[in-house]
């Protein structure tokens, strides 16, 4: 299964979401936040259950957020993917051959100029965007850079969901799992 094939990307925030995760029926995944320690035992299980791991690198608790934390991430751990804020880390991800996410806040005009400036220069594989509950913004990223487009943030109901994928996303990023259990339904 290509992860483009799941409409939604469970992310997870602690481990009962890990557990929740490791018995769905989805294959991809995000670990937002996990402590440093607890990555090999993560990686064991997500492995044993056949999933495949994203790691957001901005939010590994007792590692640094830089090309090195993800360099060891990629050597260590090999993930899926990483993503990042961070142009440095989302080149290094392309180095190691991992999914490359470069996550974008969209905060204003000036953030989004200078992210469609930082996605230029790292050439990620794929974009985050948050909050992915914008359509037009959706849209507008993704014929701008013709990256394929992943939504989240404040995406709470079905219908928010739908939209973001008719605005060109490919997958909606989520912790709701009200919204798991909806789309598992669809693997």
């Amino acid at each position: 299964m290509d992860i483009r094939c799941q409409k939604i990307i469970p992310t997870m925030k602690t481990m009962k979401d890990f557990e929740k995760f490791l018995n769905s029926r989805y294959i991809y995944g995000v670990l937002l936040e996990v402590h440093i320690s607890q990555l090999k035992s993560v990686f064991h299980y997500a492995r044993q259950h056949g999933k495949k791991l994203i790691i957001h690198t901005d939010l590994v608790q007792g590692l640094s957020h830089d090309e090195h934390a993800a360099e060891y991430l990629c050597q260590e751990f090999h993930p899926y993917g990483l993503i990042s804020t961070r142009g440095n880390v989302i080149t290094k991800a392309r180095q190691k051959k991992v999914l490359a996410i470069q996550r974008i806040f969209l905060l204003d005009s000036h953030a989004l100029e200078k992210s469609y400036q930082l996605i230029e220069k790292t050439e990620p594989d794929c974009i985050e965007v948050i909050p992915g509950a914008m359509p037009h913004i959706i849209r507008e990223v993704k014929e701008r850079t013709g990256k394929p487009i992943y939504a989240g943030g404040l995406i709470r109901t079905v219908d928010d969901v739908e939209r973001a994928l008719e605005a060109g996303a490919v997958s909606v990023t989520t912790s709701n799992k009200d919204l798991w259990k909806h789309y598992e339904c669809f693997l």
